[in-house]
């Protein structure tokens, strides 16, 4: 009876440990998306501003025609390239956030 709760108090510690590592990294990954966001967002609203001072000063309709499309598939290509990143950012998180368990969930098998 005290070997088994002995153990079980080990496997309790072990995953507590493993859920505060967890945390660690999933607050640390969470950072770095928000920084990776604000940097995007301040690039993109950069980027819109210069492309409306480009359209006021536009001569013709035709050179405003090709300020907003040059735009247009800038901001694409910009969103998709960020899209990427966020999505790997995420996928890092979990499987960082994971790590931690790894030894405990082999253990429990």
């Amino acid at each position: 009876m005290m070997q088994s709760f002995e153990d079980a108090n080990k496997v309790g510690k072990e995953f507590l440990d493993s859920g505060l590592k967890s945390f660690a990294s999933l607050s640390k990954g969470l950072q770095v998306i928000s920084v990776e966001a604000t940097e995007y967002s301040k690039k993109a609203y950069e980027t819109g501003s210069a492309v409306v001072e480009k359209l006021a000063s536009a001569k013709s309709l035709e050179k405003a025609a090709e300020i907003q499309a040059d735009y247009a598939k800038q901001a694409y290509e910009s969103f998709v390239t960020q899209a990427t990143r966020m999505g790997e950012l995420y996928a890092d998180i979990a499987k960082d956030a994971y790590k931690p368990f790894e030894s405990v969930v082999a253990k429990a098998k």
